[in-house]
């Protein structure tokens, strides 16, 4: 029978007859900890209700364009943890951070050199890179699927009326070489979304919302592991309490400025003008 002590036993004893294994040892797992949660901090039955509201309220705050429970776990550091956990590096290959809640739609292909900064708003910025293996070798062929926000601190899926529809995304594909390049506008620091759960958490608990500079990355090559990551400006400010937890040492990356007419004049880039290199090393 139910009790305070026996509570968790109880109720998972209720999972026995699970027939998918992995599933009952999650299951099992969470009634553990949540029961042994509840019963440490003496949880009211207000306080209980206020939760299942908060958790009422993360889901009605998703659509289409946004993922509420996604900024939810993000600013508690599950994502990171999770993501962590998944994608241990190794052998120097590239460190993983988390996906963020606005991947919410195709990138559009690119070519080499194609400028994704459909608005015609920031600093101008040169991102290159090179796709290689932990050995090494050049990864031809690679995708390199990227987005970031615009210099107000917006990705286009939050400003369908403003932003040109697509604007800083882009799917490419490395050379011969492994190498990438395309024209873009330096990444500027923003607040995550404050005007719902996640953001009334963080301000309940005294955070700020901000995440520091940074572009968004997903590389994946066949016979390679794919790799969901950022590469952050070291110039930002929030580097170190970034609101997610996404920031690693090793994906900061300096963004120098260039001034170089003829070279920008090549480019196509607006006299002076930033350049942001970031390499991408794949396990297989």
């Amino acid at each position: 029978m139910f009790s305070e002590e026996r509570s968790a036993e109880v109720v998972t004893a209720s999972f026995a007859g699970t027939r998918d294994e992995r599933l009952r040892e999650i299951m099992g797992a969470l009634v553990e900890h949540l029961h042994a949660f509840i019963k440490e901090v003496e949880l009211t039955e207000a306080e209980w209700a206020a939760a299942i509201d908060f958790l009422t309220r993360t889901g009605q705050k998703s659509d289409a364009n946004r993922q509420e429970f996604i900024l939810l776990s993000d600013v508690l550091g599950a994502s990171m943890l999770v993501e962590t956990i998944n994608h241990r590096a190794g052998g120097g290959s590239t460190e993983s951070t988390v996906l963020g809640p606005f991947h919410m739609v195709a990138s559009p292909r690119r070519e080499l050199g194609d400028d994704v900064a459909l608005d015609g708003k920031g600093t101008p910025c040169l991102v290159s890179g090179q796709v290689t293996g932990v050995g090494g070798e050049p990864v031809p062929g690679a995708s390199v699927d990227i987005w970031q926000a615009n210099e107000d601190g917006f990705y286009d899926v939050q400003q369908p009326d403003i932003q040109p529809a697509l604007n800083l995304r882009g799917l490419f594909t490395t050379d011969a070489d492994g190498r990438f390049w395309f024209r873009s506008v330096v990444p500027k620091y923003y607040p995550i979304p404050v005007d719902g759960p996640a953001g009334q958490l963080l301000e309940a608990t005294g955070r700020h919302p901000y995440r520091p500079a940074h572009l968004h990355f997903i590389v994946s090559a066949p016979g390679y592991r794919t790799v969901t990551t950022h590469v952050f400006v070291a110039d930002s400010p929030y580097l170190d309490s970034d609101a997610v937890f996404g920031v690693k040492e090793s994906l900061i990356r300096e963004a120098p400025t260039v001034d170089d007419p003829a070279r920008a004049a090549e480019l196509g880039l607006a006299n002076p003008f930033r350049t942001l290199t970031f390499d991408v090393v794949l396990q297989r």
